[in-house]
C-alpha cells in the first residue's frame, strides 16, 4: 500500500526507503487501519499526519506493544480520563512517531514528524524543540505535521474509520411523530404487496406505539433498521432442505385450485 501511494502523492523524500525497514509492529498498525476500511488515498493523510478515528476500542491495547510504546502526554482529547487511558507513543521508521489514544467511542492515532519527550521527566532535547517548530506550522497552516508530509485531517476534521452507525441518539417531537407517521404508512404498504388484501388482514403486525424508538437500536453485530443500520448485510442462515423439497417437486397431477382448508389436511 506505501508503495503503490509513494507513487501518485506528493511526499517527502525517503519514504519507499523507510517503508523497506518497516518494523512488525508498524504494519501491524497500518494493516490495523486497512482492515477497517483505510483505502489507499486515504493512506496519504495518515502519513502526513491526519488525525484518525476508529470506533472500536480494542485497537487501543492492541498497539501497545511491549518494549516499544511508553506513555505519552498529548493535548489531543481531553474529555478523556487520561489517568485511566493514557495515550501511548512508539517509534519507527515509516511512523516516526506513532501516537494513539482512546476516545468514548474507540481509538484515535495520529503520525507525528518529530518524536517528542514529553511526559518522560526528562530535560528537553533537540528533538523537543523540533517539535515545537513543527507546533508552529500547524497554528499557520492550520494542518499537521506529519513524517511525510502536511494533512489537513486534524482533530477538529478527522478522519472517519469503521464508524459505529448504531450509537444511539435523541429525537425531538416534531421528527419522531414524523417518523412514526412514516413507518406505520410503510408498514400498511407492506401488508399488501406480497399477499391478497383479506389473507394480509388475517395477520397483522404486532401494534407497536412507538415505531420511532426502533431507530437507532443498537442490535448485535452492529445491526439495524434499515438506513440506520449498518451497511454491512449478509446471510448466515443455510438453505432449508425441506424448503427446498417442496419448491421443487411436481405439481399435483390434480386440476383445479386448492382451498386454504385443504393445504391444513
Amino acid at each position: 500500500m506505501i508503495e503503490i501511494t509513494a507513487r501518485g502523492g506528493a511526499y517527502r523524500k525517503g519514504l519507499v526507503t523507510a517503508a523497506e525497514r518497516l518494523s512488525p509492529e508498524e504494519a501491524v498498525v497500518i494493516s490495523d487501519l486497512e482492515g477497517r476500511g483505510l483505502q489507499v488515498p486515504q493512506l496519504h493523510d495518515v502519513l502526513c499526519g491526519g488525525h484518525v478515528l476508529v470506533d472500536d476500542p480494542q485497537l487501543y491495547e492492541d498497539w501497545q506493544f511491549d518494549k516499544i510504546s511508553y506513555p505519552r502526554l498529548s493535548s489531543h482529547h481531553h474529555d478523556i480520563d487520561k489517568g485511566r487511558y493514557p495515550d501511548f507513543g512508539m517509534r519507527g521508521q515509516v511512523v516516526r512517531e506513532k501516537l494513539h489514544g482512546r476516545t468514548e467511542q474507540g481509538t484515535w492515532v495520529q503520525l507525528e514528524k518529530t518524536p517528542a519527550a514529553f511526559g518522560q521527566r526528562k530535560l528537553p532535547a533537540p528533538s523537543d524543540l523540533r517539535h515545537l517548530v513543527d507546533y508552529l506550522v500547524y497554528r499557520v497552516t492550520r494542518s499537521n505535521v506529519g513524517p511525510w508530509g502536511l494533512s489537513r485531517m486534524t482533530e477538529r476534521h478527522p478522519m472517519y474509520l469503521s464508524p459505529n452507525l448504531a450509537v444511539p441518539t435523541t429525537l425531538t417531537p416534531p421528527v419522531a411523530r414524523s417518523l412514526t407517521r412514516a413507518l406505520r404508512r410503510i408498514e400498511e404498504d407492506d401488508d399488501v404487496t406480497a399477499v391478497s388484501q383479506d389473507l394480509a388482514a388475517a395477520f397483522t403486525p404486532p401494534d407497536r406505539q412507538d415505531l420511532a424508538a426502533e431507530l437507532g437500536q443498537s442490535l448485535s453485530g452492529r445491526s439495524g433498521r434499515g438506513l440506520f443500520g449498518s451497511s454491512e448485510v449478509w446471510v448466515t442462515e443455510t438453505p432449508s432442505r425441506t424448503a427446498a423439497a417442496v419448491l421443487s417437486a411436481p405439481p399435483p397431477s390434480q386440476a383445479g385450485p386448492r382451498r386454504i382448508g385443504d393445504l391444513h389436511e
